[in-house]
This record gives C-alpha cells, sequence and structure tokens, in this order.
C-alpha cells in the first residue's frame, strides 16, 4: 500500500524543512503548529503542516 501520509512526526518535518528538530517542538508548544501526542510522538496531521507553510510564505 503506497498511501500519502495522512501525518507527519516532527522529525519527518524537521527533515522536510531542514530545521532542528527542536525548532519544531517549539512550534508545536507556542501553538504556531497543531498536533497530536501519541505515546512519546507528535503526529501533525498533513493540513496543519500545509496551513504553516502557506502562513510562512505570505510573510516573506
Amino acid at each position: 500500500m503506497n498511501a500519502e501520509k495522512e501525518f507527519y512526526t516532527a522529525e519527518d518535518l524537521s527533515k522536510v524543512l531542514e530545521v532542528n528538530i527542536m525548532t519544531i517542538y517549539r512550534y508545536i508548544k507556542s501553538g504556531k503548529l497543531q498536533a497530536h501526542k501519541i505515546g512519546k510522538e507528535f503526529r501533525i496531521p498533513k493540513g496543519e503542516f500545509e496551513r504553516l507553510l502557506r502562513e510562512t510564505n505570505t510573510k516573506l
């Protein structure tokens, strides 16, 4: 099954955005990025990641 991801981990996003994973955790803690904590890991919905990208691009 080759389904497109619906959720990303903080590590996934840090690699895609080429930032330190702590930056992703700070975004989650500050509320800039909504995430669900499952066990010890955060899961970020695909739509939330896309929203962050749109908002970031409009601020440039």
